[in-house]
């Protein structure tokens, strides 16, 4: 039976192919958005995780807000944190790079987002004024040149992203070219090779379109304001993250007279934290994605009911013949499950072309796993008994000789 009328769904969806295509594109629009936003999640996720590990279980991150609002960073995340003002100052780096448990602390100060060389203008960069210690947290890999060092501390070089090497220079290789940001001239001195990374990973921008100089002369672009995004410090050997995160939190509580408007994140807070802010976003967005699912779903039931009235008379005829409401519901059900599941397995291939070409064009490498492949194909047969039911129990219903004389 079910052989039997899987054929005749699958002919009678042949007998309208434009019609049985349209009603799967909210079906294969639904699925391959879940599944790519989902994927990318995962997929910056795992960048992110690798970047957090990268540093180091004894490298602490001191980010403005109090991000975490009662020291448990799986429940209670502050969004609205990362859209507050820095009040981390230069004071605050002092005084935690003088603590017995630190060895060192390095500021990354947000200077501008625009830049200038070989007549070509970006305003979409960051540019970040930081030490020279930075290069030993973050353990970039070089393309060309080198970090500066503690000798070009006032001196204006700068090191620049891939992004930024590609859209100003082009082929070419950027060392001692000249960059002009804020109407002051910069010597590259090294350029990344291409990485992934975003707005929350650990430098808190992407390394591809930003521009690395050294503390002091980007503070003086600015007629010495800062804006500290964060400070990443590392502890003194043999020193618990613990013990440096309880010395790191007194002394800012200290500058501050009390106020804890900062927060001070060890690497598994680090990671429990920007996991959440992931799946928040992820999970945002998969509710977007879904609605186009829903609105497949209801498609399908409309053009589902079209033609149950559309073969009243095959129906009439086929209960004539003996065919008991179960039969009918089944056709009618196989029908619908042909539509969303073969919308299902098309969107899964959409969802694959769109993989490669984010990996071909873009720096983004989303992750697909066979689970979320389990959920695209359970979805689909789910909205496929759900949507079609309706219109195959009206066909299960008919009676024979009202359908006959229809």
């Amino acid at each position: 039976m079910w052989s039997g009328n899987l054929k005749t769904a699958i002919a009678s969806l042949r007998s309208a192919k434009w019609r049985s295509l349209l009603t799967m594109l909210g079906i294969i629009i639904g699925v391959s958005s879940v599944i790519t936003v989902v994927s990318l999640g995962e997929g910056l996720k795992q960048q992110v995780v690798g970047q957090v590990h990268g540093l180091g279980s004894d490298v602490l991150t001191v980010r403005p807000g109090k991000l975490v609002s009662s020291g448990s960073t799986r429940q209670n995340i502050n969004l609205l944190a990362f859209l507050s003002t820095s009040t981390l100052s230069e004071q605050d780096v002092s005084t935690i790079s003088k603590l017995p448990s630190v060895a060192v602390a390095v500021p990354v100060d947000f200077v501008t987002n625009s830049a200038a060389g070989d007549g070509q203008q970006l305003d979409n960069v960051s540019v970040l004024g930081t030490g020279p210690e930075l290069y030993n947290l973050l353990h970039p890999k070089m393309d060309s040149g080198a970090f500066f060092t503690e000798d070009n501390l006032s001196d204006n070089v700068a090191v620049i992203g891939s992004g930024v090497a590609t859209r100003l220079f082009g082929g070419l290789n950027p060392i001692g070219h000249t960059l002009s940001i804020l109407g002051q001239d910069f010597i590259v001195r090294g350029a990344f090779t291409p990485s992934a990374g975003g707005l929350i990973s650990a430098q808190q921008s992407d390394l591809n379109q930003t521009i690395f100089l050294p503390f002091i002369p980007a503070k003086n672009l600015v007629s010495g304001r800062t804006n500290i995004l964060q400070i990443l410090v590392k502890t003194n050997p043999g020193t618990s993250p613990d013990v440096a995160a309880a010395d790191i939190r007194h002394q800012l509580l200290q500058n501050r007279g009390g106020s804890e408007d900062f927060s001070v994140l060890q690497q598994r807070q680090l990671l429990d934290l920007t996991s959440n802010v992931v799946n928040t976003a992820t999970g945002f967005t998969t509710g977007l994605a879904a609605v186009a699912l829903l609105v497949g779903g209801i498609g399908i039931m409309d053009i589902m009911l079209v033609s149950v009235s559309e073969r009243t008379r095959e129906i009439g005829i086929r209960k004539a013949i003996g065919a008991t409401n179960r039969q009918i519901l089944s056709q009618f059900l196989i029908e619908g499950l042909v539509l969303t599941i073969g919308g299902g397995f098309i969107g899964i291939l959409v969802s694959l072309i769109i993989f490669g070409l984010l990996r071909l064009y873009t720096g983004l490498h989303p992750v697909i796993t066979p689970m979320v492949m389990i959920l695209a194909v359970a979805v689909s047969i789910t909205v496929g008994l759900i949507f079609s039911g309706a219109p195959a129990l009206k066909a299960a219903r008919k009676h024979p000789i009202d359908a006959l004389r229809g």
